[in-house]
């Protein structure tokens, strides 16, 4: 059975290459959703111009991709909202010396 926790365990393993910081913590997922064996995922970059907006999201589809039950996730990028340094979790903050 696919779980939230299991998703986001997935999701925290890839990083934003410029900042030391997970992108679930970083808080670029807005959105998660679980249907059936399917993933769900909305989510946003650090800004419309991040040089990794070309590689973010397609590893994020792979390591979801890789929980176990998975059969297809789907990944859509929005910039509304805009992401601000408030949707970083307090170790994010902590970490990037915000906190």
């Amino acid at each position: 059975m696919i779980t939230q926790d299991s998703i986001v365990a997935q999701i925290k393993k890839v990083y934003d290459p410029e900042i030391p910081v997970n992108i679930y913590d970083l808080g670029l997922i807005y959105d998660l959703k679980i249907l059936g064996s399917e993933v769900y995922i909305l989510m946003t970059l650090t800004t419309a111009t991040c040089p990794a907006a070309a590689f973010i999201p397609e590893e994020v589809k792979s390591v979801v991709g890789e929980a176990m039950g998975v059969s297809a996730v789907h990944v859509d990028i929005v910039y509304e909202p805009r992401w601000s340094k408030e949707k970083m979790s307090d170790e994010a903050r902590k970490v990037l010396g915000f906190a």
